[in-house]
């Protein structure tokens, strides 16, 4: 069977793709062992900070400008957005969305069921991520 291709043809476009630096989190010791040299994104509360009144010159802040694209917001590189699939039932609403949305079997499916999954999604013409994980080939006796 062909391989299903997705019907996106828009390019995705991230406006940003560095995280938010944390205000001093360059300077805290403490910071650096726990989260690595920039520090999660917390808002800064002080009363007096340069950073939370938004001066000029200081670090940016995560805003509404810079969301993506809502035709392109959470596309995978394959063209594709991605639905969490638990059992067969849940593979068949995909059936009439087979060129936008594709499924990846779940983490806590068993690999009977994950089997089930991977055929039946063949039959309905549905992509699957990660169709080939935790399945064994059959040995040759």
């Amino acid at each position: 069977m062909a391989k299903i291709t997705s019907l996106n043809t828009k390019t995705v476009v991230k406006k940003r793709t560095k995280k938010f630096m944390r205000h001093q989190s360059d300077q805290v010791t403490w910071m650096r062992r726990l989260s690595g040299s920039k520090g999660s994104w917390r808002k800064p509360h002080g009363i007096d900070s340069r950073i939370r009144r938004k001066f000029k010159g200081t670090i940016p802040h995560p805003s509404v400008g810079y969301g993506s694209d809502r035709k392109t917001r959470n596309v995978m590189p394959n063209g594709f957005k991605k639905v969490l699939v638990n059992n067969v039932a849940e593979l068949e609403m995909l059936l009439m969305h087979n060129r936008r949305y594709c499924g990846e079997v779940a983490h806590a499916v068993s690999s009977k069921g994950r089997k089930a999954i991977v055929e039946r999604a063949e039959q309905l013409g549905v992509r699957l991520t990660n169709g080939g994980a935790r399945l064994r080939a059959e040995e040759d006796e």
